[in-house]
């Protein structure tokens, strides 16, 4: 094959890298996005399943179902029931393995609001078959995310105020102080599965009142401190 066959160094086109904006200017490009499930008692108890206190489990999304606050959604393919799931999302900022939870802020840039979008029957089917949810979880658009504020502007938060409105009213309200496994004990478990890396983002759980979305809805999602989140999904 000819070397002049192609016009750079890779065989195909390079895709955009996905980022999101940060407070003051600048973004922080996406690395992988590690997700928490069940960290909230009360949401545990709501999808049927004891909220005891034992090891936190993971799964992910991929980095380019990121979308921006403002973002219009696509309603996702081959699923009826559309689930909105509110987040404070952890953005590292330093690589560590095996962290000490006494050092987990240290390894973090920043937090932002975010929404773990999910295709429930498709999660739940697979549930049922014993099979891997991540067709439920991993999706174009899946992963709305708010501006990062960087821990310097605002600390790390640890409680707080977090919601979600659809077309103006309430859905899901609680306080950070509810996780189950606190910011920096998800930090600590994760890393002794995955070095973490500087653009690795973190989802670390929702609170009650997850619930369906439909073609035209509107949604506002906050945390106190951090900049909100607003996307609709599209009417076509």
């Amino acid at each position: 094959m000819s070397e002049d066959r192609y016009n750079s160094d890779y065989v195909i086109s390079i895709w955009d890298q996905p980022s999101i904006a940060v407070a003051g200017g600048a973004a922080y490009p996406v690395r992988h996005i590690y997700c928490v499930g069940r960290n909230y008692a009360e949401h545990a108890r709501e999808m049927g399943t004891d909220p005891e206190r034992e090891a936190p489990f993971f799964f992910m999304k991929a980095a380019d179902s990121i979308v921006p606050s403002g973002a219009r959604i696509k309603y996702p393919p081959r699923t009826q029931d559309l689930h909105h799931e509110v987040e404070l999302v952890v953005a590292i900022g330093a690589s560590g393995a095996d962290i000490a939870r006494s050092d987990a802020s240290d390894h973090i840039f920043g937090y932002a609001v975010g929404v773990d979008l999910t295709r429930r029957d498709l999660q739940q089917a697979m549930k049922a078959k014993g099979r891997p949810w991540e067709i439920g979880k991993s999706f174009a658009q899946a992963a709305p995310v708010g501006e990062i504020q960087p821990a310097w502007n605002i600390g790390h938060p640890r409680e707080g105020k977090i919601s979600l409105l659809v077309n103006g009213e309430i859905r899901q309200e609680a306080d950070l102080k509810e996780m189950i496994w606190d910011v920096d004990e998800v930090i600590a478990e994760l890393s002794t599965y995955y070095k973490l890396e500087p653009g690795d983002l973190v989802f670390t759980g929702t609170p009650a009142g997850v619930a369906a979305v439909i073609r035209g809805d509107s949604v506002n999602c906050t945390i106190d401190a951090l900049e909100p989140l607003d996307f609709s999904i599209s009417a076509v």
